[in-house]
């Protein structure tokens, strides 16, 4: 991939104007570009208004700007990662709220966070991305792009299916379950987390498989490299699937239907504040320190 733009001088920005401090922040984000020169881009016209930026659509960040602030929450962070996926743009989170996993930036760091930029003290997070191909009835009817997970399971009813999990081309297993979830390390901090699998620190390459509800006491996590070829069939169903990717339901499978999920060529480079750390983060969300944070 190549390396970022030593003269970062276009910032995109994509805020997620439902946040209560959306338009708040604003003020302060102008000031602190304009003080540095900066040239700000929007993909929403009032927001491009406010902050003095220009116009530009999403689909044009990849191509136009040398980094993207993804103002919001942690699925402001996800959906800019779609959205300018197989860029080398680095994406900076500026959370909204509360400390997220993904927008380690609180909002009121705006100015150290744009100091950062301009003085090329940030730090590079870079993390994969899961490729994801569906196959229906023989045929590829789809590919996406997961930055968390993969999630494939539920639909219509409440009735078990069985699922078929390979590796490589060898038979894993045969689950009857409710599901099944993939995540790559950034999310397993995530659904996979809830539904009891392991937290992969980013720097890990590899990936986490969770049978969800599984009818079995023996079924357990499990954790394959990134370069493993990962295979769910649906052998047998009563009802189709939904296929989620990083929350956001894409497909229906039904049985038959045949998912393969692989380590992208693509990654995710995320720039945070020099002294940022993923342990400080983790601890903190998880409450591993006490009730002092």
């Amino acid at each position: 991939m190549p390396s970022i733009v030593p003269d970062m001088k276009k910032i995109g920005v994509i805020v997620n104007t439902k946040r209560p401090r959306a338009n708040h922040i604003l003020g302060a984000l102008r000031r602190e570009a304009e003080r540095h020169g900066f040239e700000l881009f929007a993909e929403d016209a009032t927001m491009a208004e406010t902050l003095g930026a220009e116009w530009l659509p999403i689909a044009e960040f990849g191509r136009k700007v040398d980094v993207v602030l993804a103002m919001g929450g942690d699925g402001t962070v996800l959906y800019t990662a779609r959205a300018i996926h197989g860029s080398a743009v680095p994406i900076m989170g500026i959370n909204l709220g509360s400390l997220g996993f993904l927008t380690s930036v609180s909002d009121t760091e705006i100015p150290a966070a744009l100091e950062a930029i301009a003085t090329h003290t940030f730090k590079v997070s870079e993390r994969d991305v899961a490729e994801c191909r569906i196959f229906q009835n023989g045929s590829r009817v789809g590919e996406e792009h997961a930055l968390n997970d993969v999630v494939l399971g539920w639909g219509g009813s409440s009735r078990i299916v069985t699922l078929m999990l390979s590796i490589d081309g060898e038979a894993v297993g045969s689950f009857m379950c409710d599901g099944m979830l993939v995540s790559t390390p950034t999310g397993s901090t995530g659904h996979s987390l809830s539904a009891g699998g392991p937290i992969l620190h980013p720097g890990i390459g590899g990936f986490g498989i969770n049978v969800i509800c599984p009818h079995t006491l023996s079924s357990r996590p499990l954790v394959v490299p990134d370069s493993s070829l990962i295979e769910v069939e649906v052998a047998n169903a009563a009802k189709e699937l939904i296929l989620s990717i990083d929350g956001q339901d894409e497909y229906r499978v039904e049985q038959g239907g045949r998912i393969e999920i692989r380590r992208s060529p693509h990654s995710v480079r995320f720039l945070q504040l020099p002294g940022h750390s993923y342990f400080s983060v983790l601890a903190q969300k998880l409450h591993w320190r006490g009730s002092s944070l």
